[in-house]
């Protein structure tokens, strides 16, 4: 296994931007990071309530060293615009499709958290958009929501509830308990983080500040409810890994949730899939990213060499 040496943050130069994107009549700004020089890479962070761009940071930082490394904040999400629309996981592939056609066009790798590596995944399938990829890799990859995962698949009353929380007063309301910091911090030692001594008072009170931006409700929302998921289905999503061709990693998290861990694990199974097991749970790439970053930077070294 590779040496991890990882970079002091504070020596790694780091260029933010924002990418006007238009899509159907409609625009949203979408803040990135840059940094390092080499072949490009796409690290793109889990949709959820709590996550930005910074929870990739030392994985970012690390990989810099050795590559260009692209870091988003999703529409909805950390610094990017939080639009009102009716959020659905059309206007996320519309988006990551354009973001690497006008921002990385020589895309060599990419790597995807959580309830992203759907999105990297069908990305990955297209070959006219991505021609130059290399190697993708999958850090706790998920493709369902949380309520369709916790019980079942229930979409009709999942749609109602995403309905409620966009609309006015009575969504603001619900959102609210939704985001409050008691709530945030059981569903991050229960979902997120395996260690609850890793949840300190200035994560929480970072996660809790990107919750509380205006027009937060809308994407939050959707991804709960399962309005994020880019499949429906779970053969959908395994014949997603099927189809591509590039070498493929899959990092499952040790501590993972039950149900969450299955879903890895049948990901790892696959033919041509190489897999392997790191501490933590649906976060361990913000949580445990040294241990991750032993997994990815022999696999990113191996194929995404010049």
């Amino acid at each position: 296994m590779a040496e991890v040496k990882l970079l002091d943050q504070a020596q790694a130069p780091v260029e933010t931007r924002y990418y006007a994107w238009h899509w159907h009549h409609q625009s949203a700004t979408i803040a990135y990071d840059l940094r390092g020089e080499g072949p490009p890479i796409l690290l793109l962070p889990a949709l959820s309530s709590i996550s930005t761009r910074v929870e990739l940071n030392t994985v970012a930082a690390t990989l810099a060293q050795h590559y260009e490394v692209v870091t988003l904040d999703w529409p909805g999400f950390g610094e990017s615009d939080r639009p009102a629309w009716r959020t659905r996981p059309a206007i996320y592939h519309a988006l990551l499709k354009d973001f690497v056609q006008d921002i990385v066009p020589g895309l060599a790798g990419l790597v995807a958290a959580g309830h992203s590596t759907g999105y990297a995944l069908a990305l990955a399938t297209d070959g006219s958009t991505i021609p130059q990829l290399r190697a993708i890799a999958l850090m706790a990859p998920t493709w369902r929501g949380p309520l369709p995962t916790a019980m079942g698949n229930h979409r009709w009353a999942y749609s109602l509830l995403r309905w409620l929380v966009w609309c006015p007063v009575v969504g603001q309301a619900l959102y609210a308990l939704n985001a409050h910091p008691t709530f945030l911090r059981w569903m991050m030692s229960r979902h997120v983080y395996s260690d609850a001594a890793h949840i300190t008072p200035e994560l929480m009170q970072a996660k809790h500040q990107t919750t509380q931006t205006k027009g937060a409700r809308f994407a939050s929302a959707a991804f709960v409810t399962g309005g994020l998921d880019p499949v429906q289905q779970r053969t959908d999503w395994l014949d997603l890994m099927q189809v591509v061709t590039v070498p493929k990693l899959v990092i499952v998290g040790q501590q993972s949730p039950p149900k969450s861990k299955a879903e890895m694990e049948m990901l790892s199974a696959m033919a041509g899939v190489k897999s392997a097991m790191a501490p933590g749970s649906l976060g361990l790439g913000e949580e445990y990213s040294e241990e991750a970053l032993a997994i990815l930077l022999p696999f990113l070294a191996r194929h995404l060499a010049d």
